[in-house]
């Protein structure tokens, strides 16, 4: 399973040259709305030095990193909730990701068309917000609604639940700010609703504009990276020109509360995995393989610092830095596993 991010903003913000910038595909950028209509979809590599440490030391034929899926998602605008624009695809896309990377506008370009008419980031922010915040209203209506035709005592706490949360959102407040207990986050999750995802928000921005923004934010030149991303790590030293997309991926990695395994498949290959923070050994187990999640019997596990300082797994188990640990184990950040079925 690949974690994902929706890239989303009003047109023209620079939604698709960021896409193209982080995955390096081939996509159709124009200066008009709505040039995306179906998502750009693409997988892209988590950076970790850890990764490199750790094959340092296991010298594996294959080094694979762990990857975060982000979408490239159609252009919202005003009434986008009630079908304006691409509004109904738009939501409907937003609802299949784990987090959503807000694009904002903060360039000034008279050959870019700006929809909302004036270079104003706070209003940019507040227009998408209340578009997510009406179709949570209409999801949660229509879930109560539904809801509503049964009469048992399950069924009428779920609705007092929903209905609490319907309150909230109908007075503005996203679903993500509401003081839930951890059951009740759980339980809101397969909802799908739009405002109880993460976000992060991007200023896009250039060295001649920037416009001040209150809540915590990244600010990145979103054309010069894109016009930049087939430099070789030299070639940006040479030129002094550092990019901002590893910050960005780790940014997302993080507000979607994962951490980093690795396994080393006997020395052939070292390769990092993606769990959620939290996550036991036993479903650990299963992301590397369907089967093992059922056949798990224990695992090895050594941090992977550790295991860069002695240099080899076997040199790890002689000094007894290996731990063997049952199914109910908490992976860690960083643990390196071989699991044992």
């Amino acid at each position: 399973m690949s974690f994902s991010v929706g890239i989303v903003g009003l047109p023209n913000v620079g939604k698709s040259t960021l896409f193209k910038a982080l995955t390096k595909k081939e996509v159709k950028i124009s200066p008009r709305p709505f040039t995306t209509i179906s998502p750009n979809i693409g997988q892209v590599s988590v950076p970790d030095q850890r990764l490199n440490e750790i094959a340092n030391v296991i010298k594996p034929g294959k080094i694979t990193p762990t990857t975060i899926e982000f979408v490239d998602i159609a252009g919202l605008v005003k009434g986008a909730h009630k079908g304006e624009g691409l509004g109904n695809q738009f939501l409907a896309h937003i609802r299949n990701c784990d987090a959503i990377l807000e694009i904002i506008r903060a360039f000034e370009d008279l050959e870019v068309e700006n929809v909302l008419g004036e270079i104003n980031p706070e209003k940019e922010i507040e227009t998408i917000k209340v578009e997510l915040l009406m179709k949570d209203l209409e999801t949660l209506t229509g879930l109560i609604s539904k809801l509503e035709k049964k009469k048992d005592r399950k069924t009428l706490k779920k609705i007092n639940f929903l209905t609490k949360i319907k309150e909230s959102v109908s007075q503005g407040k996203q679903v993500s700010e509401l003081e839930m207990t951890e059951e009740e986050r759980l339980k809101i999750r397969e909802y799908q609703l739009l405002t109880a995802k993460p976000a992060i928000y991007l200023l896009n921005t250039n060295r001649e504009t920037s416009f001040p923004l209150k809540i915590p934010h990244l600010k990145i030149n979103l054309k010069e990276e894109e016009e930049t991303s087939d430099l070789s790590e030299r070639e940006r030293e040479e030129l002094e020109m550092k990019s901002s997309l590893d910050e960005l991926i780790a940014a997302c990695y993080n507000i979607l509360n994962l951490i980093t395994f690795f396994t080393v498949a006997r020395g052939k290959e070292t390769k990092a995995w993606t769990i959620e923070r939290g996550s036991k050994a036993s479903e650990t187990a299963g992301k590397v393989h369907s089967d093992f999640e059922k056949k798990f019997i224990k695992a090895e596990i050594v941090p992977w610092n550790q295991l860069v300082r002695v240099s080899s797994w076997s040199e790890a188990r002689r000094e007894g830095l290996l731990k063997i640990v049952g199914k109910d184990y908490i992976v860690q950040d960083g643990d390196v596993i071989e699991f044992k079925i």
